[in-house]
């Protein structure tokens, strides 16, 4: 199973669904990672976290511990 934190830069995926409980699953969904969202990686900080996405048309920057808990294909 892949995972959003596999992603490198200039791969892209489509959302499968989310791994996470309470409040990070909340956070994650208000940014728009919901089932069927296309998230590409645009790039990767220099110490190798966080990283950033563009998801529906904005660059957000998720940790890699929290991108563990959003499933893609």
């Amino acid at each position: 199973m892949r995972t959003l934190a596999d992603l490198r830069p200039g791969e892209s995926a489509v959302v499968r669904g989310l791994n996470t409980p309470g409040r990070l699953r909340r956070r994650l969904m208000d940014i728009g990672l919901i089932e069927g969202t296309k998230v590409e990686c645009v790039g990767i900080s220099p110490l190798g976290d966080p990283s950033a996405y563009l998801i529906r048309e904005t660059v957000v920057a998720i940790r890699h511990r929290d991108g563990k808990g959003v499933r893609i294909f």
